[in-house]
């Protein structure tokens, strides 16, 4: 018995356990769009039709053709081969963003629902501290601080995205940490450390890895904010918020340089929302576990046909 405890945890308190449905229209379609924009920006030296920094002044501000899809930028630079190659410093960047804020907030989360007490107090303070402020107003700060760039633009956005994630983490481990399994771990003398990473955050992680996938999202919309205010990813270097930015002074003469980047972001950011509301309903166990009413209708009417068929002529 403790080997079914200690292994997984209540997750393997049922062999067959339910889950919901992934694949539903919406999620599958949500993640088609990232999976083409991924691959095209992952592939964007083979997909892309020019450099992203070659200029053509005599294609200047020119509308989408056969030569150019998108048409070109006030510059004379390809409006299509600077997307996919913005996309790829987008997606780094938000990752980036989102690999900090976990290798600190987990541990940090862990720690606080575990232990409690001081260490507890004092986490939860600093992290009071840090979301009191608007999250894009403390980037600024922290970007005015550390000086312009795409690597301190992550930074900045990473130690923001840190008391989020340490919060959840928090809340998941102390409603963890009293359940049987974890009794039973430390009564065999485990290391706090192993009840921890071996037992009580694979059971957190269904939530958490639901939170990242938003987190991304927001990612990116915040690193697309900085790159327009020149505080993130500096030219020449291809951004998505860098491309708004200079577009927005040529939308007369060409509306596509601040459209398709805008396009781009919103098509992302919303099918990250939607697989990622897809992807919790898939892992709450409380909402997969329950038959529909479809269900408990067929298992009343064999009931009731059991009854009947038994009952003397």
């Amino acid at each position: 018995m403790f080997s079914v405890l200690i292994g997984h945890g209540p997750l393997c308190r049922s062999k067959k356990k339910r889950y919901g449905k992934l694949l539903t229209p919406a999620v599958t379609i949500s993640l088609a769009i990232l999976v083409l924009i991924v691959l095209a920006c992952t592939l964007a030296p083979v997909v892309a039709p020019c450099d992203p920094n070659a200029q053509d002044l005599a294609s200047r501000l020119a509308m989408p053709s056969s030569a150019h899809w998108l048409g070109c930028d006030q510059n004379g630079r390809d409006l299509f081969s600077r997307v996919l190659y913005g996309g790829r410093t987008a997606l780094t960047g938000a990752l980036g963003v989102v690999a900090f804020s976990m290798v600190v907030g987990i541990p940090l989360g862990l720690i606080s629902g575990y232990y409690g007490g001081l260490a507890d107090n004092l986490i939860m303070r600093v992290c009071d501290v840090v979301l009191s402020f608007p999250s894009l107003l403390l980037a600024f700060i922290f970007v005015a601080g550390l000086g312009r760039g795409t690597f301190n633009a992550i930074l900045a956005l990473g130690i923001v995205y840190v008391p989020m994630l340490t919060r959840l983490t928090r809340s998941l481990t102390m409603v963890e940490k009293n359940k049987i399994y974890v009794v039973a771990c430390d009564s065999l003398g485990y290391s706090d450390l192993r009840i921890m990473y071996r037992h009580i955050l694979p059971n957190c992680i269904s939530t958490i890895l639901v939170q990242i996938t938003l987190d991304i999202g927001y990612a990116i919309l915040d690193l697309a904010a900085l790159s327009f205010l020149g505080l993130g990813v500096q030219p020449p270097q291809a951004d998505w918020g860098a491309m708004l930015d200079e577009g927005r002074t040529f939308l007369l003469q060409n509306p596509f340089l601040s459209l398709v980047p805008g396009a781009v972001i919103v098509l992302m950011v919303v099918s990250l929302n939607i697989f990622s509301d897809g992807l919790h309903q898939y892992l709450d166990q409380v909402q997969t576990a329950l038959p529909s009413f479809r269900t408990y209708e067929r298992k009343y009417l064999k009931k009731k046909e059991a009854r009947s068929d038994g009952e003397p002529a």
